[in-house]
């Protein structure tokens, strides 16, 4: 159990210990933290990279983790709370230093079996929302509860610093899609919120979170979209509770190409919601800050690779060569290992990347889709097979030869195939730089990509806190670089509504 939390004075001695890196306030809490935080969507436990990621990250300046109970299906706490677990006890971190966000609301994975369970068992978690098969969605207290439980476990905390609904606009998408009248829903929307804030003021009083707040897509919505979170009326909710709520943070999304956090007047008095969380002294952290959705189609806002563009033969004799790689270990290894037949027929299946890539290299469509295809798909499933043959590669030299040379064979198709969609994406990102060369020029100054994107949302007024994926080495050392420039905070409306201009006349 790690005891204690983040304080005023720990954080601002942090920020002094890792001065010039960029600092902010997190609203009118008083805590500091880097303008740039570790957002854990994709990291998990057991994966060295991801590990040495976030001990970097800390070690050298980043002191605001924001994490999920369903990111990786807990394994992203397991992760955070291990982390901070072994730096803690080695001296080279405290826990007042650091500050841990996590959110609550998605049943998927465990929680979607456990769910199952609870039904079959006639106790159901209340107010449910089943919004698809594998995914439920709940922001009950008796949820709430279960979840807290779990998360400080995993984390390995005694008190966690912020704890988030998680898109809770689920509940209004389910009630659109399920023909519910749409002024009815928002008023149950709202009633829901209200109940999980009482609860959530309780486990402040009980010492288990220090604040709490929201997560939702739908803060810089337009105010008459259906699913649309007006952040003035959960403030109201919040105030009608108590004077001395503790309703400190927002987190929402804002990037080069979804500007509505600064553009979207959504809220009542006229406000944007980044204007509205201003004026109530809330805390920001926006996300998705490298990953834009613009016309139907998701756009990294990061370097592509410059790899030249390979030829269509060269490309299928290097995919050839991986499922000829493939054949030898399902032919030659595997029957030298003595495990089920079953057992053996489920590997075969998980290392057929080969296979996928000769019937679908030209069928990704974008350089990032190809990304998310590999990353959240073909590295996952290669990987659970080179981890198994592991221990019998120390025991037997051809299989630790064979999964050297696999891992070349994989490297070389992979790059040929990017080389395919990534020509179009370095030409998007050419257009993307002159963009925002002419809506402001301190953005587009030196710098990669990701660190001009990053640039962008940490001089916008009322953001406290930029969270970007940092899963590798690399991509820490890319944003503490950025965090190291100084920047100029505000004044930079004309600069979005410049860009949103330019955005719609170029063709990307």
């Amino acid at each position: 159990m790690i005891y204690g939390y983040a304080t005023e004075g720990a954080t601002e001695a942090f920020a002094q210990q890792h001065h010039p890196l960029s600092v902010g306030n997190l609203g009118t809490t008083g805590l500091t933290v880097s303008q740039a935080g570790f957002g854990c969507y994709r990291v998990s436990t057991g994966v060295n990279h991801h590990k040495t990621a976030l001990q970097k990250a800390l070690g050298e300046g980043i002191n605001l983790i924001d994490t999920s109970s369903n990111y990786a299906d807990g394994g992203s706490e397991s992760l955070v709370g291990k982390v901070l677990e072994d730096l803690i006890a080695s001296g080279k971190l405290s826990r007042e230093k650091t500050v841990v966000v996590s959110k609550v609301g998605y049943l998927q994975g465990h929680n979607y079996e456990l769910s199952r369970e609870r039904k079959q068992e006639g106790r159901p978690f209340p107010e449910l929302v089943e919004y698809s098969e594998g995914l439920e969605h709940c922001i009950h207290p008796e949820f709430l509860m279960d979840q807290l439980n779990r998360s400080l476990e995993r984390l390995k905390l005694q008190t966690l610093d912020f704890y988030l609904l998680h898109n809770p606009e689920y509940y209004l998408e389910w009630a659109q899609k399920n023909g519910h009248a749409q002024e009815a829903a928002r008023t149950e929307y709202y009633r829901r919120i209200r109940k999980a804030f009482e609860y959530l003021e309780e486990e402040v009083v009980r010492g288990r979170i220090r604040y709490y707040g929201i997560s939702s897509n739908t803060f810089p919505a337009a105010a008459d979209q259906p699913d649309f979170t007006c952040l003035a009326t959960v403030w109201d909710i919040a105030e009608s509770l108590a004077a001395s709520h503790h309703f400190r943070l927002v987190q929402l999304p804002l990037n080069l190409m979804e500007a509505g956090a600064v553009l979207e007047k959504n809220q009542p008095g006229g406000d944007s919601v980044l204007e509205f969380a201003q004026h109530k002294g809330l805390g920001v952290l926006v996300n998705r800050p490298l990953n834009a959705f613009y016309n139907n189609q998701l756009i990294r806002l990061a370097q592509a690779s410059t790899s030249v563009r390979q030829s269509k033969d060269e490309i299928v004799r290097k995919i050839q060569f991986l499922t000829k790689s493939e054949k030898s270990l399902w032919m030659k290894f595997l029957p030298t290992i003595n495990i089920p037949p079953g057992l053996r027929a489920r590997i075969k299946e998980q290392i057929a990347v080969g296979d996928i890539l000769k019937h679908h290299w030209l069928n990704f469509g974008s350089y990032e889709n190809w990304r998310q295809i590999k990353a959240g798909n073909l590295q996952p499933r290669i990987e659970g097979v080179m981890d198994f043959l592991e221990p019998y590669g120390s025991q037997n030299e051809d299989i630790s030869n064979w999964v050297t040379s696999h891992r070349a064979r994989i490297e070389e198709a992979f790059d040929a195939v990017a080389s395919i969609y990534a020509e179009k994406a370095a030409r998007r990102v050419d257009r993307i730089r002159r963009v925002m060369a002419a809506a402001d020029p301190n953005w587009a100054a030196e710098g990669t990509l990701s660190q001009k994107a990053v640039r962008a949302v940490r001089s916008t007024p009322g953001v406290s806190c930029v969270l970007v994926g940092m899963r590798r080495e690399e991509y820490v050392a890319d944003v503490l670089a950025e965090l190291r420039r100084p920047v100029k905070r505000g004044g930079h409306l004309e600069s979005w509504q410049t860009l949103a201009a330019e955005l719609a006349n170029t063709a990307l």
